[in-house]
């Protein structure tokens, strides 16, 4: 995370005098250098924005800067909006805009007008936030004093989303094979994804997959798979090798042709199998501990956001993955979801050290491939569903727990998550259909609604939030406001 720069800036002008502006300055430096031991990205003090020109260049060179990941602004003292309007209305950087103050306390005997010119957040903040509403600017603002826990996290939260957003507008998605055919809601505008989002979703023929995979020496991929051995338990039959050293022969050639892409998610579907002799399985689940996005069935939509999900979390204690809902239990009052795949949950998310296995696949006319098996670790996670409304993407977020499965589901070989959906199963069923929440997501334990929210805010995405607080009489006239407000803009 630390490649990411934010750039902090303080404002003021030159009304106060050489003194006043060069505490300002130190005190601007001694912030930036405090976040930037404090908080997940690193923060470069850029100075204070004292004139228009000030403010228009290093807008000019933030956005030509690619380290610059966004800019964090504070209003020490009271900085004339109308300063900022040339630079703002070109700034193509997330942005942050801190209320806070130097002081933490009022100096009771001590304050004076000479204080009180020096410290005016709260006078140049307001001045400051009004040209950003008046603007339309999308911003996060984040308040409360500079050191304490609330703002840090704030401010921590907010850079992982924003570098979500440096990590999509240059993400290449690489599909091997089309959709799965007659599903909706794979299906999407790629046009319309890379030119909001910043997505390029090309196609690799599968067929130059299966000469990669070809290409690649038996000694390779042994040396690749024996060094899993600490990692998983090696469950397989002496037959079964070899199952698995073709799995570790898919991970490098798909990790080849990614590299040599530039791309850092990619789609395949069992419908397209050309010259392969498994559905990457193991290979699949590899790629995506490694970080590398991935989606079933040609969607490159869930690839995507699971490659953005797992970058804005990255160095977190929790794990992310691709995920399909697949079968309820429906005692009622404790109903549960399982969720799963065919093959591919990352084990980045697993309770206990996964093994890989090999068993028959029923689908994609292949040898039986080998997979990693386990079961989600329990705990606080999300799901993300980015669907394509027409005209328009929504990002769906709902709260789940994650539960200890209470089925041991002995013959289901494939690797297994369960959770309890917020508020209760109806209300969360009922309203992530009602959204048009696909069947896959992404998962994650580390990844909060806010960060998703505020991702979703920066590209100028709609975003749905399932929670405990859900009602279904208003999320429905929430939709409904939201289309024609949509429809309007």
């Amino acid at each position: 995370m630390k490649r990411y720069k934010f750039w902090f800036i303080a404002g003021s002008q030159h009304l106060y005098g050489g003194d006043v502006l060069r505490t300002v300055e130190s005190r601007g430096a001694e912030m930036a250098g405090f976040f930037d031991a404090e908080l997940p990205c690193g923060v470069v003090f850029k100075g204070t924005m004292k004139t228009p020109d000030d403010i228009s260049n290093c807008v000019r060179e933030a956005n030509h800067d690619q380290s610059c990941a966004g800019i964090i602004a504070w209003m020490h003292t009271f900085s004339p909006s109308k300063m900022w309007i040339n630079g703002l209305v070109n700034l193509q950087k997330p942005y942050c805009h801190l209320h806070t103050q130097y002081n933490r306390s009022i100096p009771d005997s001590d304050i004076d007008m000479d204080f009180m010119n020096l410290n005016q957040s709260a006078h140049g903040d307001r001045e400051h936030g009004f040209i950003n509403t008046r603007l339309r600017l999308a911003r996060k603002i984040v308040v409360g004093y500079w050191k304490d826990g609330t703002v840090l996290n704030g401010l921590s939260s907010w850079m992982r989303s924003a570098v979500g957003a440096a990590v999509s507008r240059g993400l290449k998605v690489v599909r091997f094979g089309d959709n799965m055919r007659q599903v909706a809601v794979t299906e999407g505008d790629k046009v319309e994804a890379q030119a909001k989002l910043g997505w390029q979703v090309n196609t690799q023929p599968v067929g130059r997959l299966a000469e990669e995979i070809a290409a690649v020496t038996d000694g390779e991929a042994e040396a690749l798979l024996n060094a899993h051995r600490e990692k998983y338990v090696f469950a397989l039959k002496d037959d079964q090798y070899d199952a698995a050293l073709y799995q570790t022969k898919e991970e490098i050639a798909i990790g080849r042709i990614l590299d040599e892409q530039g791309a850092e998610a990619f789609t395949n579907t069992f419908e397209d199998l050309y010259g392969m002799e498994q559905l990457p399985g193991l290979a699949a689940q590899r790629l995506m501990e490694r970080g590398i996005g991935f989606g079933a069935e040609g969607d490159w939509k869930t690839a995507a956001m699971t490659r953005i999900v797992k970058a804005m979390t990255s160095g977190m204690p929790g794990g992310t993955s691709f995920i399909e809902d697949y079968t309820y239990d429906l005692e009622q009052g404790r109903e549960l979801s399982l969720g799963a795949h065919m093959l591919e949950v990352c084990p980045s998310i697993a309770a206990e050290k996964p093994r890989i296995e090999v068993h028959n696949l029923s689908i994609g006319d292949r040898r039986p491939p080998a997979r990693l098996v386990f079961e989600g670790c329990p705990g606080k996670a999300v799901l993300a569903s980015l669907i394509d409304m027409g005209g328009r993407f929504r990002l769906i977020i709902a709260d789940i727990e994650v539960v200890k499965p209470i089925y041991k589901m002995p013959n289901l070989p494939v690797a297994r998550v369960m959770w309890r959906a917020e508020p209760d199963f109806v209300t969360a069923s009922q309203a992530w259909i009602m959204a048009g929440g696909a069947h896959h997501s992404v998962l994650s334990y580390d990844a909060t609604p806010e960060m998703l929210t505020d991702w979703a805010d920066i590209m100028g995405v709609e975003t749905v939030r399932i929670s405990a607080k859900t009602d279904i009489e208003t999320f429905k006239r929430d939709l409904f406001l939201a289309d024609i407000a949509y429809k309007l803009c």
